[in-house]
């Protein structure tokens, strides 16, 4: 090789540092269709604040709050006790959830026939998939006083253990009264077990 003769595979370097430099309008590539995550944040954010719907990307906490939103079917068995009246047919709502807000609400689940005493009725109730059925309020609504339910089971479609809230006192009327056995936050590992009336 001659002494001021450039090497092949530096001039291909070169060749490839000017046309990284060089701007060909006509050849530039699309702009990527997926935006990063702080640019999608804002621009979600932005479209809250406008009033449209936003989204979250993939990824986030979105994730984990779209799989609480899918649906499950629960059933629920309503024990009567044997000290209630023969017959109720009170309308009666249940709400039940988890400590992470997710809530089933049912707003009637009063049998065709009524509560009958020492009778266990059976229900459907569909609503957001949960984690754990720690909560569980019934609400009775009509002239009938004395209905007594002994226990409430909640079978998670997940879970082969139901969650049983036993109440052994007669519900007052159109007030929702149940049981929160949740962990709340900073209460460490104690719970609420006794029975209360809750504004829902």
């Amino acid at each position: 090789m001659a002494s001021g003769a450039v090497p092949p595979q530096r001039v291909a370097l070169l060749a490839l540092a000017v046309l990284s430099v060089v701007s060909f309008p006509h050849l530039s590539l699309p702009a990527s269709s997926h935006p990063l995550p702080q640019e999608a944040a804002a621009a979600a954010a932005a479209g809250a604040a406008a009033g449209g719907e936003a989204s979250e990307p993939h990824g986030t906490a979105a994730d984990g709050a779209a799989v609480a939103r899918r649906a499950c079917t629960y059933t629920v068995q309503i024990k009567t006790s044997c000290a209630s009246p023969r017959s109720s047919a009170d309308a009666v709502s249940l709400a039940f959830g988890d400590a992470y807000r997710n809530e089933v609400y049912a707003a009637t689940v009063t049998p065709r026939r009524g509560f009958e005493r020492c009778a266990t009725d059976t229900f459907r109730v569909a609503g957001p998939c949960g984690y754990g059925v720690c909560y569980l309020y019934m609400r009775r609504s009509g002239r009938a006083a004395g209905w007594t339910p002994e226990w409430v089971r909640v079978y998670e479609p997940a879970s082969g253990a139901p969650s049983t809230f036993y109440y052994g006192d007669p519900l007052p009327d159109g007030v929702w009264y149940g049981f929160d056995r949740c962990v709340k936050a900073g209460a460490g590992a104690s719970a609420e077990h006794g029975a209360a009336a809750r504004t829902l």
